[in-house]
């Protein structure tokens, strides 16, 4: 399949850049900027994305690609410092300083007739991020656009199929980032769109078929859309091979272990067997009040009783993941400096090497937005392809401290009414996560005639594209009076409420 190869020199929004390539109906991969070209075409590359990145083209050792990456001849596109260095490759000149551009800025099109601007008005808002500036640009390169403090901010040359551009077209910020990008591919670019879900769910299929052949499969099964999806498409493809397992660890929501049986036995129709170790979980995690330390012993313990149920099947060869593309990309360990390892603690292979289990990814190609589509083709139910992320550790970090039955009682309770009543409500946008948190504080009140001393709950809800940004949910008075009302009316133990209004960064999605 012909790829847009993304070149990552460090940027925080590569995945971004990647997710929109994949909306115009393209297939692209996200590669170091500093692996060698001819390891790259082995993925049939059919035009380049240079990304942003945190480095200075003008400092000493700044990083750079393989030359023979320019010398390819293929159509690309740079982006903040990928627009600088191509600027650097063709001679032009850039100045260090001056006037730095952070955040939003108005955008002046220059040259309306260039396909790269082909439905960009004449002047829109972008997200500018740039330190160093082009200054002088060598013959064959006009300026294409620019902002009140940066007189060049894209490029274009007009012998090759080059362009670049100082803003951040993939952010939503950037008002027509998203034309932008399909102009670069359909019109400077010129190569056809080859990503659908149609297309991927027939190869993927043929693909399993092949691999497995006649083994028996495994899967483990959380409930999550991830896992959904990843059975579902297996099943499609070697059907009664296929064996499910779901480990209730007793964290769930409320009534979820019954709905996530009643969804995949009945409606998806997948062979699963339920194990009921809400007990054993719960013995594990007596007293334990660190979080990453509840983290690591539901883990481990999933891992055990997993094992212990695999081993009581035949001729098992293969284990299903629901391994996702971010998984993927944020697990690695970089090939250049330029980048960080964002999760140090993940693990993409998921579960020990002893279990000798040839793994099978079926979607570790696509983003989570990709994962919601695939479902959809795959004919799932909505409430399941639409399910809110949930964390795997399931209540245990959204109790703030020690769990036991009771704590798990209060916040599962006070979580069901945060979710009920938010989706009864019509918002828009709608929150793409919503949950409660017992924290470890307790207030005085004051209920009837008599004083309390009870727990205080937490309220969550974001708004977000995929989880890695997001702002705090602005919910009408009204729901949060509801929510509040109800909670501290229906749920035993707890006498305030407080609303959560920290987005990510600085905080996180989860409390723990």
């Amino acid at each position: 399949m012909k790829t847009v190869v993304i070149l990552d020199f460090g940027a925080q929004y590569s995945q971004l850049i990647a997710r929109r390539v994949r909306e115009a109906g393209y297939y692209c991969e996200i590669v170091p900027y500093d692996r060698p070209w001819k390891d790259s075409l082995a993925l049939d590359p059919a035009a380049l994305v240079l990304s942003g990145g945190p480095e200075s083209t003008l400092a000493e050792g700044a990083p750079t690609c393989d030359a023979a990456v320019f010398a390819s001849g293929l159509p690309m596109l740079g982006i903040c410092y990928g627009m600088q260095l191509i600027a650097r490759e063709v001679g032009a000149e850039l100045v260090s300083g001056g006037a730095p551009e952070y955040g939003p800025a108005t955008l002046r099109v220059l040259d309306p007739s260039h396909p790269l601007l082909a439905g960009v008005p004449e002047q829109s808002r972008v997200w500018m991020s740039h330190g160093d500036s082009v200054q002088r640009l060598p013959g064959d390169f006009t300026p294409l656009a620019a902002t009140p403090r940066c007189s060049i901010a894209a490029i274009g040359s007009k012998k090759r199929r080059m362009v670049g551009v100082q803003f951040h077209p993939e952010v939503v910020h950037t008002e027509y980032g998203k034309q932008l990008i399909e102009n670069f591919l359909r019109e400077v670019a010129k190569i056809t769109p080859n990503w659908a879900m149609d297309s991927f769910l027939e190869s993927s299929v043929a693909e399993i078929r092949e691999r497995v052949g006649g083994r028996r499969v495994i899967c483990a099964l959380s409930g999550g859309v991830d896992s959904a999806v990843a059975a579902t498409l297996v099943a499609r493809a070697i059907g009664e091979q296929l064996t499910c397992i779901f480990v209730d660890h007793g964290l769930l929501r409320k009534n979820e272990a019954k709905e996530v049986l009643a969804a995949f036995r009945d409606v998806l129709h997948l062979n699963v067997i339920h194990v009921d170790a809400a007990e054993r979980f719960l013995a594990k995690l007596a007293g334990v009040e660190d979080p990453e330390r509840k983290r690591i012993l539901i883990g481990h313990e999933f891992i055990a009783i997993f094992e212990e149920e695999a081993a009581k099947l035949p001729d098992v060869g293969y284990l299903v993941q629901g391994t996702l593309y971010p998984d993927v990309i944020e697990s690695k360990t970089p090939q250049s400096k330029a980048g960080h390892k964002i999760k140090s603690h993940h693990n993409v292979g998921g579960l020990p090497e002893h279990m000798n289990f040839a793994l099978v990814e079926p979607l570790r190609a696509l983003f989570k937005d990709e994962v919601r589509a695939l479902g959809r083709v795959l004919g799932l139910p909505e409430h399941i392809v639409a399910r809110q992320p949930f964390p795997g550790p399931g209540l245990a970090v959204r109790i703030i401290g020690a769990i036991d039955e009771e704590r798990l009682e209060i916040v599962r309770e006070a979580d069901a009414i945060v979710r009920e009543e938010i989706e009864r409500t019509a918002l828009d946008p709608h929150p793409w996560q919503y949950f409660a948190v017992l924290t470890p504080v307790k207030s005085v009140g004051v209920m009837g005639d008599g004083r309390t001393y009870a727990n205080l709950v937490a309220v969550r809800a974001i708004v977000s594209e995929d989880g890695m940004t997001a702002d705090w949910a602005r919910l009408p008075h009204d729901l949060l009076a509801r929510i509040s009302t109800r909670i501290v009316n229906e749920v035993p133990g707890v006498n305030r409420i407080a609303y959560d209004i920290t987005s990510k960064p600085p905080a996180t999605v989860e409390w723990e």
